[in-house]
């Protein structure tokens, strides 16, 4: 299964509520280990950077062998390529084959 991250929140409505339940849905999603790759895009890739109250699930998820992918394009225009620190950079071409290629794919 791929994962897509595509914001700091998990649905929509109160972000405060949000935030909670994407930092639940990271644990689990490392509990359980459902995910081959969590693909981040938009400001889905502020969650990689320095500061982000995730980082601990998202290296718990990254040393569980789940390849964490942060869209090239998006921290160049959020100017974070130099404040990731979990996942690696990676390009379009390569998210939308890791998307062809998934089983199952799901957006939060």
């Amino acid at each position: 299964m791929v994962v897509i991250v595509n914001g700091p929140v998990m649905g929509r409505g109160n972000e405060e509520l949000g935030g909670r339940l994407l930092g639940s849905f990271l644990n689990k999603l490392s509990f359980w280990k459902a995910a081959e790759k969590v693909i981040f895009y938009n400001e889905g890739v502020k969650l990689l950077a320095e500061g982000s109250p995730y980082l601990a699930n998202l290296t718990l998820l990254q040393e569980g062998g789940v390849e964490l992918l942060a869209c090239g394009t998006c921290l160049e225009y959020f100017q974070l390529q130099d404040k990731i620190k979990v996942g690696k950079v990676s390009s379009m071409d390569e998210i939308v084959n890791t998307i062809a290629q998934a089983d199952k794919v799901v957006t939060i």
